[in-house]
């Protein structure tokens, strides 16, 4: 008997009522949380794009009256954004780079070479993200005067060399690789530097990758410290030129000219966070789990 479906045709069971109900409810809330996150970004684009004088001015168009880039030549000049800029890219990636180098050896250390005392001293270093970095702040900014390096980019740079995070971040993932990864190498005749490198670096690159993008957006956007080093209008990172903006006009702030400087400043934070997103997402699921 011939009949209206294809042999290979599947036919979708209907969605339960209550199946519906969730499927429905969750959309609704994504919705919500999409809104909600990018509702501040898109009022500033707006801000940014309008004129000055209806910066304050609460609609609920989020076009502006009169399209205008004034706002974005003005902030980039009167903030000096480009030397600003340069600052926070290098200092980040002089951050991420001593990071990467002090954390991912201790995490193989911790996961994969056994000691004495190991699980203690993993505990001390996680012990340290209790303690707010406004705690440090003071004796760090002493050791670095002490040391002759206030107001300089190295300063800015020194004691963020390491981080608890990321250590146990890597850590956590490299417990997931399995052991007779590792028992292979070893019969390959690799030591323990060469199997860190040749092995487990390849296979923890979206943990390193994820790590690496919180380092950078965590340097980058860094406010209070560059505010006790940073001296000098030269080597201001971009949080603080933006403040200097902000105080610029001592009567009231141009809020166009700081939604442009904002928007100006956030601009490598979303192209690192664009190109490393697949692995980032790698990286976070990957960390959740442990050997």
């Amino acid at each position: 008997m011939g009949s209206g479906l294809g042999t290979g045709a599947v036919v979708s069971p209907p969605l339960r009522p209550a199946r519906a109900v969730s499927t429905t409810a969750r959309f609704a809330f994504l919705a919500v949380g999409v809104t909600a996150a990018l509702l501040p970004f898109v009022w500033m684009l707006r801000t940014a794009l309008g004129p000055p004088q209806n910066a304050l001015t609460f609609s609920s168009n989020p076009l502006p009256s009169s399209v205008s880039f004034d706002s974005f030549e003005n902030a980039w000049t009167a903030a000096d954004l480009g030397s600003a800029l340069v600052t926070g890219v290098l200092v980040s990636l002089a951050i991420l780079a001593l990071q990467l180098i002090t954390a991912i050896p201790a995490a193989y250390a911790f996961a994969w070479v056994p000691f004495r005392g190991r699980s203690v001293l993993f505990g001390v270093v996680l012990a340290t993200l209790l303690v707010p970095p406004q705690v440090t702040a003071v004796p760090n900014y002493v050791t670095i005067s002490a040391l002759g390096f206030a107001d300089t980019r190295v300063g800015l740079v020194l004691p963020f060399m390491s981080h608890a995070a990321a250590i146990f971040l890597l850590r956590q993932y490299m417990t997931t690789i399995p052991a007779s990864v590792l028992e292979a190498a070893r019969m390959d005749g690799l030591g323990t530097w060469r199997t860190l490198r040749l092995v487990i670096v390849p296979l923890c690159a979206p943990a390193i990758a994820t790590v690496s993008v919180f380092s950078f957006l965590l340097s980058f956007n860094e406010y209070l410290w560059p505010l006790l080093v940073a001296r000098s209008p030269d080597i201001a990172t971009p949080p603080l030129a933006l403040a200097g903006l902000a105080t610029k006009n001592s009567a009231f702030p141009d809020f166009a000219q700081l939604a442009a400087g904002s928007l100006i400043i956030s601009l490598p934070t979303l192209l690192v966070f664009v190109v490393a997103q697949r692995r980032l997402s790698a990286g976070i699921s990957g960390t959740g789990q442990a050997a």
